[in-house]
């Protein structure tokens, strides 16, 4: 196996491995025995779940949050340097998109240290192509601001990037405020605007549903308080 940092991506929710992840993906984890991970407990598991085989206690996990002093991310490189690979593991998704995990890959770049991205699943790429919005011109925007002031100040600065540069705009939301974006957005948005509310999407409970602001309004909302979400914004 080449030496290199290698971005494993884990499932979006409790999918078994084989619907998501290519047998590739197997044979390069089970050769790595340094990780840097998220969260050490949830990385653990994900590793069992991949090969029951792997003994856990024999391999080296470096914690990756916001918790962790930036100064010692270059560290976590180190087994590199003695032609070890490593590989970037996050709480779910694809390593390094909206993840902390972009840190370790930018200092990895700087130290040319090659950087293998393995293939897995991507709920911002997945919810663009199930929505129907323009897959050419997209922008993925995080969190926005929680206080209601600021939160429609950004919808409507969005909404105007979708009507003036046809670009699609997606955000995020902690799940249990999911409702209140949902509301602000029903509020405040133009009723000709086209919302796609993507959530659960790979699991069981993968729901992917495109209205204007219009329709939605008139519309049985989704029960989406606890279920991590992705707001897309279209014409």
């Amino acid at each position: 196996m080449e030496k290199a940092l290698y971005l494993i991506p884990v499932t979006l929710g409790e999918t078994s491995i084989e619907q998501v992840l290519p047998s590739y993906n197997k044979e390069i984890i089970v050769n790595i025995k340094h990780f840097i991970v998220e969260n050490i407990r949830s990385a653990r598991r994900f590793l069992k779940k991949v090969e029951q085989s792997i003994d856990i206690d024999q391999l080296t996990f470096y914690e990756l949050n916001r918790h962790t002093d930036t100064r010692f991310i270059s560290q976590y490189l180190e087994p590199l340097k003695k032609g070890e690979s490593v590989g970037i593991i996050s709480e779910a998704g694809c390593p390094a998109i909206a993840d902390p995990g972009a840190d370790v890959v930018a200092i990895a770049q700087k130290q040319n240290i090659k950087v293998v991205p393995l293939v897995g699943p991507s709920s911002i790429l997945m919810s663009v192509m199930g929505s129907g919005f323009n897959g050419q011109s997209f922008a993925f925007n995080g969190y926005l601001p929680v206080e209601t002031p600021q939160r429609v100040k950004a919808l409507k600065k969005l909404e105007s990037k979708v009507w003036n540069e046809n670009q699609t705009q997606l955000f995020i939301e902690t799940p249990y405020r999911n409702l209140k974006m949902l509301e602000s957005i029903l509020a405040n948005l133009k009723p000709q605007t086209k919302l796609c509310i993507a959530c659960g999407i790979t699991c069981p409970e993968e729901y992917i549903k495109t209205q204007t602001i219009e329709q939605w309004k008139k519309s049985k909302l989704p029960e989406i308080n606890k279920i991590p979400a992705i707001f897309l914004l279209g014409k």
